[in-house]
């Protein structure tokens, strides 16, 4: 089984933190393949005093809606002052910083340039560069793999919280390698130690990791949702739901104008390797059609290595344009605001492509961008297949 870098700290690497000031950026989703929570862990040793908490989107607690601003509080389990990377400001201050020796961070990826945990690794790196304090990061395994990546890297003027770095849709990272690579591009590189995990390998999806699946956010339901997350999160730039506000957000998408049976049997005809798609009628609690009865598909992932779940969200998305009788709209755009679609796209060339009707375009002309990435990425990949 492979051993998570919160292991391997506690068994081999106590030294990094003993008799130390501690910072640490995680939060309650975050565990130990005993599902021990990563805060008590740590605040629980004698060797070094947990000082301050920090927590990324959704906050310590792990409860926030996405896009909810959290404050600042004290952790009722540890007593311990918990500040927000998501509130006023989304990175540590040189205050909130005083006083710690070090900061450790602790925090999962789904490996999709989306998710907004890798913005907050970048945030905290610079910050600690900044300040001279030592950055500590704990790794934790992509549940895609490291092996397959799709989609186009994020072009400059594109740079968001949903996408700060030229990485691709789908990554193939795991944090401790996302880590070294932001770091090398840092102005001013800070002083980061990973520690590794040990007997994980490249083309190891989750499965095959023998580690429990702990939802690392509110919507982030089980591995289903991770694996076709980089593909159907696309939709949050359209006037489409993606689940929220139902049980099953990023497995399921539908809208009022939507039909749901001939689009099921339109994408099965299609041949996606590795999902199949069923009729599906839904009321969104909150988000997008609240209160509505949409009507969409269920994704259902029939073989995990051979879905490319970026692929399938672009196609997706030209079939739901074409069968939707004019009524599907792309969100985003008025005065000097940015289309969401071109954020989550790193680009406006889908935005554009699937207007003319031809979205796949955004894919095939991403092959030699991948290619040069595959290379450029190299020197700071952590393990090998």
């Amino acid at each position: 089984m492979v051993a998570l870098g919160i292991e391997e700290l506690l068994t081999h690497r106590r030294d990094l933190l003993r008799g130390r000031r501690v910072g640490l950026v995680s939060n309650y989703g975050v565990t130990d393949a005993a599902f021990r929570p990563v805060i008590r862990l740590l605040a629980d040793s004698g060797e070094w005093e947990l000082a301050k908490l920090f927590g990324p989107e959704h906050g310590v607690r792990n409860c926030a809606k996405e896009g909810e601003k959290v404050g600042f509080s004290i952790d009722e389990a540890t007593g311990i002052p918990a500040y927000s990377l998501y509130g006023d400001d989304k990175r540590p201050s040189l205050t909130m910083l005083e006083g710690l020796d070090v900061l450790v961070i602790d925090l999962p990826d789904i490996g999709c340039r989306y998710y907004t945990n890798m913005n907050t690794l970048a945030y905290c790196m610079e910050a600690c560069a900044s300040s001279g304090i030592p950055c500590v990061v704990l790794d934790r395994p992509n549940p895609l793999g490291g092996i397959k990546r799709e989609g186009i890297i994020l072009q400059p003027t594109f740079s968001s919280f949903v996408g700060m770095h030229p990485i691709p849709n789908r990554h193939g990272l795991t944090m401790g390698e996302l880590a070294q690579f932001i770091n090398a591009r840092l102005p001013q590189p800070c002083h980061l130690t990973i520690v590794p995990m040990s007997g994980w390998t490249r083309d190891m999806m989750h499965p095959d990791t023998g580690l429990p699946f702990v939802s690392s956010s509110p919507n982030t339901t089980d591995l289903a949702m991770a694996v076709l997350y980089p593909g159907t999160c696309l939709f949050e730039g359209t006037n489409v739901s993606v689940g929220r506000g139902t049980t099953h957000p990023f497995e399921w998408i539908g809208a009022p104008f939507m039909k749901a049976h001939s689009l099921a049997d339109w994408l099965n005809s299609e041949g996606v390797p590795g999902v199949v798609a069923r009729p599906v009628y839904f009321v969104p609690t909150y988000s997008t059609h609240t209160g509505e009865v949409c009507e969409g598909i269920a994704l259902h992932i029939t073989d995990i290595r051979a879905l490319d779940p970026v692929f399938l969200g672009v196609k997706l998305l030209q079939g739901v344009a074409a069968q939707s009788s004019g009524q599907f709209a792309i969100l985003g755009g008025e005065e000097k605001t940015m289309p969401f679609l071109d954020l989550l796209a790193g680009s406006d060339h889908l935005r554009r492509y699937l207007l003319e009707g031809h979205a796949m375009d955004y894919l095939e002309e991403a092959k030699g961008d991948l290619e040069r990435f595959n290379d450029e990425i190299l020197p700071y990949e952590l393990y090998r297949s």
